[in-house]
């Protein structure tokens, strides 16, 4: 196996913040370490690359954080690397500051961002998925999925109680811009009566089917994601039109989701991918991302990783099923 000599990685987090991004810089730091490389992290995403804001990353520093949500590094979505001068200025900070290689966890743009970057830069990249929407290919999760739908589960449950308190139809509204997933999930572990996601057409006939008789001591709970193409509000008047008679509240979730510890599984999944990163830069891989399929290490070519606009066909039986 060929390895090459790296002694200076940089690290960045971009995009949306997810529960276990910081497990993930644990590990990569730890990793280096190991291997006797240093390693810095660039603070708010490609900003940080282009203005050469970077700090030490040390792993008995970044342990302390393993357990808290969000990203140390801070992140944020940048348009002047979109632009080749900003690109430009960030090769500039990357030569200054003698970088033989960069980690960047976040979702497709950020991977996109760094196969452009890569026509102008000539060091090796890896990234690690980390978006809550889990709309990934190359890996069966991404880092804070899990996080978020223990979270909306957690919300919704007791949106539930007060819902049987009232006999209300609830609609309830979670994260997912372009993906059902987070929506998938949660609504089928807290039993909701209907779940709406971008991805299906068919969900939304069968909630008005199912609403249109509701007169029922029990709660109606409805999960949309935000992505949905109806959305919330046009949902409540929808059903409004087919049951007038039902007392009706929307609730919407919204950045609570991002928020909180990661889960187990979000720590976990930070650790593997921190270390498989450093392991294969060290082995001369690069413009690729560290995934997990089947609970094993994949590496996907950036030109590969795309935004998943379908759920899997076992989801969408389940969703039939308990939808009906």
């Amino acid at each position: 196996m060929n390895t090459i000599k790296i002694k200076h990685i940089g690290v960045f987090t971009s995009g949306g913040d997810s529960p276990g991004m910081n497990a993930a810089l644990y590990a990569i730091a730890k990793s280096a370490e190991a291997k006797s490389i240093k390693t810095s992290g660039f603070r708010k995403g490609y900003e940080g690359l282009i203005d050469g804001d970077l700090i030490s990353l040390k792993s008995h520093e970044l342990q302390k954080s393993l357990h808290q949500g969000g990203t140390v590094l801070k992140t944020a979505r940048s348009k002047r690397f979109l632009e080749l001068e900003g690109r430009k200025k960030a090769l500039q900070t990357i030569k200054a500051n003698n970088v033989d290689a960069l980690i960047a966890i976040g979702g497709d743009g950020t991977f996109k961002g760094l196969l452009a970057f890569s026509e102008i830069c000539d060091i090796p990249f890896i990234g690690i998925p980390g978006t809550i929407d889990n709309d990934i290919s190359g890996t069966d999760y991404t880092l804070g999925f899990d996080s978020a739908v223990n979270t909306a589960i957690e919300n919704i449950d007791k949106i539930r109680d007060t819902a049987e308190s009232h006999n209300r139809v609830f609609i309830v509204e979670v994260m997912g811009r372009d993906s059902g997933y987070i929506a998938i999930h949660s609504g089928l572990m807290v039993g909701a009566d209907a779940i709406l996601i971008p991805e299906s057409g068919k969900d939304f006939i069968y909630l008005l089917d199912k609403v249109k008789n509701y007169d029922s001591e029990d709660a109606f709970l409805v999960v949309v994601s935000e992505g949905d193409e109806i959305g919330a509000e046009l949902v409540s008047s929808k059903i409004k039109e087919v049951n007038p008679d039902v007392d009706l509240r929307i609730t919407k979730l919204g950045h609570v989701q991002r928020g909180g510890n990661p889960s187990a599984l979000d720590r976990m999944l930070g650790i593997r991918l921190g270390v498989a990163s450093v392991n294969v830069l060290s082995e001369g891989k690069k413009n690729a991302m560290v995934g997990i399929l089947n609970n094993q290490l994949h590496l996907t070519p950036f030109k590969e990783v795309v935004k998943q606009h379908q759920v899997n066909t076992e989801l969408y039986e389940l969703l039939e099923l308990f939808g009906k």
